[in-house]
């Protein structure tokens, strides 16, 4: 099958069972309930509103409550502004403009508010997300148009593993003192790559440092401007401001998911606010609204003659606008052409203002969570790309198990990892894991070649204590339970907090409040998690330090670390079942977390029927870090 034929059909396989998601979850549901789900922001206030450009109507939204409550509003997001007056009627769909905090601008393709908006109170239902797979759908289509005309396209051809990679081997050695022998390596594989290089970073190795320098390289190099993307918006923004503070002009296109000043000075919005055309802008777009409210004061009941009049009046309204457009234009294009770099995430990289840019070289970082599909979108722009990422951690999260089995979860990374060895460099040196925390990963991933920097490989909590646990729950009788379609295991979630208790006991005698270490206590399961929460409320010594002592699921911890990490493994029972504790890049990832401790609390009888974990076992036996939990039992 045809290589795009095949990634459209997996697409269009996710994108059918995300759309039944969405029904399920947004359709049949209550305001309330889809205001806890992350759908909708209710109620909302109007604060005001301004003319947009063409036809549209730009509406300033807060949100007045519930304001602890997280969502997945995004810039670009198609919602549906309602009020609960009449919900089927009182309605109309319009696109987020802007979104910080609690506020947004909402753009709707009107020329006033409806009547109904001043009824009830109002809310906002997010849409079903078709932006993105329309980017992605465009992609692959232009992807596979491009590759069967004459031209050569060699890019795409290398990609898809018709064509092999090809290196400058002429250029001299470029030697940057900030970076170790294997991000120096990186550099240059990454300076003399024609079309591809690939950065392969194991956790904790630098990775982002190393693409920063080599971004800084290729600047000098009269690279005119690098296009530097990554799937999350959190990835973008980590990228951005280390760019920002090595001295590089960077246009931040789309909205920062962490509102700092440094990063919101990056945005297209702040630049253009402090651009020198901006001034004629505001008197321009104040004439407009003066127009506007003219029109806004003939009422339903009138004549010709106050018709004509009105729609005179709009009339001059949008042709002032057409101005203020031109003069935008004007402004983004002057604040675009002097950019260095421009970041984005994946389908970002298709806004409007970047739309039709090429670039010589594009950056995809965490390109092991990047869909293939969504990587397309910024390829097609470029001629030469670098891949950085690990393929031995997370891979992209997919609604459809039939598209994941099918091939969508293999990105677009661990394609060319396989079919260009020769473009990939590994970053061998890591600065976050003591040796014992890292030798398993090390054994199992990575073939032995990463090694602990000399800073990090023998640090440890305190004297004499042991970087590496696992704790045996075995014979225990703690028992897993189904909790909805998660599991949870009371009993491990009491004894991990008893052990953690005794933990911060012992820590209090070697640190102060201050310098009091920072842990994670993390588990696959959402319920587990949930649980492990309540028990920690219910313990003073542990609650003393709340700041420093954090739960969540393992998948939110990818990218992040802390000096103790405890992982409940949760499943035991006498089938040996284990669910998706046999995505071992998942577990890849949780116990590659900790600095100086790592603690497993699990059930030996039900893991070790997995290959994996029972090496696991074996690992921690050599290291005599195997201790059983009946020795904790009557603590």
């Amino acid at each position: 099958m045809d290589y795009f034929k095949k990634q459209l059909e997996l697409l269009q396989i996710e994108k059918e069972e995300d759309l039944k998601l969405y029904q399920k979850s947004v359709a049949s549901s209550s305001v309330s309930e889809r205001r806890a789900n992350g759908w909708s922001w209710y109620p909302i206030s109007i604060k005001g509103t301004e003319i947009g450009r063409g036809d549209y109507l730009t509406i300033d939204i807060e949100r007045p409550s519930h304001q602890d409550i997280s969502h997945q509003l995004r810039n670009g997001s198609s919602v549906v502004l309602f009020s609960n007056h009449d919900v089927k009627t009182d309605r109309i769909e319009g696109v987020i403009a802007y979104i910080s905090g609690n506020k947004l601008k909402l753009s709707l393709k009107v020329d006033e508010l409806p009547d109904w908006t001043r009824d009830g109170k109002l809310g906002i239902d997010l849409l079903f997300d078709n932006n993105s797979y329309d980017e992605m759908q465009n992609a692959l289509k232009r992807a596979s148009a491009l590759i069967k005309n004459e031209n050569d396209e060699r890019l795409i051809k290398i990609l898809t593993g018709e064509k092999s990679p090809s290196f400058n081997t002429q250029l001299p050695e470029i030697s940057v003192p900030a970076l170790n022998e294997s991000q120096q390596n990186a550099l240059n594989k990454i300076c003399s790559a024609n079309e591809i290089a690939i950065v392969h970073g194991p956790p904790g190795t630098g990775k982002t440092t190393t693409l920063v320098q080599a971004i800084k390289v290729l600047i000098t190099q009269n690279h005119k401007q690098i296009l530097v993307v990554a799937p999350s918006n959190t990835a973008v923004d980590l990228l951005s401001e280390k760019l920002h503070n090595e001295g590089l002009n960077v246009l931040r296109v789309g909205n920062p998911a962490r509102v700092s000043e440094q990063l919101l000075a990056l945005t297209l919005d702040s630049k253009m606010a402090l651009h020198s055309q901006t001034k004629g802008i505001k008197t321009l777009k104040k004439q407009a609204n003066e127009y506007k409210n003219m029109a806004h004061k003939y009422k339903r009941n009138f004549g010709k003659a106050e018709r004509d009049q009105r729609k005179a009046l709009f009339d001059e309204a949008h042709k002032i606008m057409a101005e203020v457009g031109k003069t935008e234009d004007y402004i983004i294009s002057d604040i675009i052409s002097k950019a260095q770099i421009i970041t984005a995430t994946l389908v970002g990289s298709n806004h409007y203002t970047v739309k039709n840019l090429t670039f010589e070289t594009i950056v995809i970082d965490e390109a092991g969570q990047a869909l293939e599909p969504a990587c397309w979108i910024p390829i097609l722009k470029a001629k030469k790309i670098i891949l950085a990422g690990d393929h031995f951690q997370l891979s992209p999260t997919l609604k459809s198990t039939e598209a994941a089995k099918k091939g969508l979860s293999t990105t677009l990374l661990e394609k060319c990892v396989h079919l260009h060895p020769e473009a990939v460099i590994l970053l061998e040196e890591q600065y976050r894991m003591n040796t014992s925390i890292m030798g398993f990963s090390a054994q199992k991933f990575y073939k032995n070649a990463l090694k602990a920097h000399h800073s990090v490989a023998n640090r440890l909590l305190f004297e004499k204590d042991h970087p590496l646990i696992f704790l045996d729950t075995a014979g225990c009788g703690f028992e897993e339970k189904l909790e909805g379609t998660s599991s949870t295991n009371p009993e491990e979630a009491s004894f991990l907090c008893k052990h953690l208790s005794i933990l911060v006991d012992e820590l209090n005698l070697n640190y102060s409040a201050e310098n009091f270490p920072s842990i994670a206590i993390i588990s696959p399961y959402k319920q587990q998690v949930n649980l492990l929460k309540d028990y920690l409320l219910a313990m003073p010594n542990v609650q003393q330090h709340v700041t420093k002592i954090v739960a969540n699921t393992i998948d939110s911890f990818q990218g992040q670390e802390r000096d103790v990490v405890y992982i409940s493994m949760t499943r035991s029972n006498n089938e040996g079942a284990i669910g998706f504790l046999s995505d071992v890049r998942r577990m890849n990832v949780a116990m590659t977390r900790a600095r100086k401790k790592l603690v497993i609390v699990g059930d030996s009888a039900t893991l070790s029927q997995f290959p994996f974990y029972a090496d696991f076992i074996a690992y921690a036996e050599k290291l005599n870090a195997y201790q059983s939990a009946w020795d904790f039992m009557d603590v």
